[in-house]
């Protein structure tokens, strides 16, 4: 199948958490003999901070917009399939629009939603939003993560399916490395600095740092240079993926906090919690409903609902107590959470509605 993509960028994760979303999902479609074409716009900078590995998997297309838009929606139309995910970045609604005008007998059209929460949101906020009418329009909703309610709140605007794809791990970029001494620290936390997030970051990782001035504490993400750090904090800037191993390798644990839209639905494990468990980094996540979904909480991963309680890790569990759940966490990812089989979740959500839909044109055509 021959699958063309709009996304924020696959050779990038400069201020784009999806990076690593789209590399393990459309690497993995690929492996399975898909044809992927990549469209991302030339913005943000992220051209100047590509940290991709050599994309063998995928055409990417760069794009000026609004420019090239015309050119590539032509390209698109070729394809067997094309993907609008949210997040684009630059003319997302427009986007929305127009790829459904390239809707037809042999191309269908799916919205991918990465940011479920702001979606939903944005349209229940306003109800004259444009999208909530493209919604029945689409032949696949995906979504990054949700479970249930996000199902339910797009079923209930019309759509025709809604399948969460949940992030996960690729192995072949997030494993186990020599830890680096320069990152040495108790806890490490890893994300940018986002209005929905940073209440959150104050409340699990620099009230935890207050709360044990004998730890250390290390820092990573874009947008933190403004704030100002208890001592025992130290801010390492942007941390590229080809880093991500040696940070959560060099760390005693490390930390996951979710944005808070993502941690109020719930079922919403971010690629920091994957790309951990592949380094098999012992880790402690904010509390969100749906976690037990993924990982068994005290053997595989830790929850805390307070700094006090990220602090009686750190000072209760023992290293060798913490590598083993580490080791059990990434076993568990290995198992039951590669994007490899979320790419043949994928494919089989996409066969099953396709048949679905193509029996359902059948009988009605049979009964003209």
């Amino acid at each position: 199948m021959r699958i063309f993509v709009f996304g924020s960028s696959l050779t990038s994760s400069y201020w784009n958490g999806a990076a690593t979303y789209y590399r393990g999902i459309y690497k993995n479609l690929h492996r399975l003999g898909h044809s992927i074409t990549f469209a991302e716009p030339d913005i943000y900078k992220r051209q100047q901070n590509q940290d991709a590995a050599k994309i063998d998997y995928a055409t990417v297309r760069v794009y000026q917009t609004p420019r090239d838009l015309d050119r590539v929606l032509a390209e698109a139309s070729e394809a067997d399939l094309i993907i609008k995910h949210s997040g684009v970045g630059a003319d997302d609604e427009w986007l929305e629009a127009e790829v459904l005008h390239c809707h037809s007998a042999g191309t269908k059209v799916a919205f991918w939603d990465v940011d479920a929460p702001a979606t939903l949101a944005r349209v229940q906020q306003n109800p004259s939003d444009s999208f909530r009418d493209l919604i029945p329009q689409y032949d696949f909703i995906f979504t990054y993560g949700g479970g249930l309610p996000v199902v339910e709140q797009y079923r209930g605007w019309g759509a025709k399916n809604c399948f969460p794809i949940y992030n996960g791990l690729d192995p072949d970029t997030h494993y186990p490395v020599a830890p680096d001494a320069n990152l040495a620290c108790d806890l490490a936390f890893v994300g940018h600095r986002l209005p929905d997030r940073e209440s959150r970051v104050e409340e699990f990782f620099f009230a935890a740092a207050e709360l044990a001035p004998e730890l250390s504490f290390v820092l990573g993400g874009e947008g933190w240079g403004s704030r100002s750090l208890p001592s025992n904090v130290r801010w390492i800037g942007h941390v590229s993926s080809s880093e991500h191993n040696r940070v959560n390798c060099s760390a005693r644990m490390v930390l996951n906090i979710n944005r808070q839209s993502m941690a109020e639905v719930g079922f919403s494990p971010p690629t920091r919690v994957f790309e951990a468990a592949g380094a098999a980094a012992c880790v402690i996540t904010d509390a969100w409903p749906g976690i037990d979904h993924f990982f068994t909480p005290e053997k595989e991963i830790l929850i805390a609902s307070s700094a006090h309680d990220v602090v009686c890790y750190l000072r209760e569990i023992p290293p060798p107590q913490g590598q083993k759940i580490g080791v059990a966490m990434r076993t568990r990812a290995l198992r039951d959470h590669t994007y490899n089989l979320r790419a043949f979740e994928f494919q089989a959500a996409f066969r099953a509605s396709d048949e679905i839909t193509s029996d359902t044109a059948f009988l009605a055509h049979s009964h003209v």
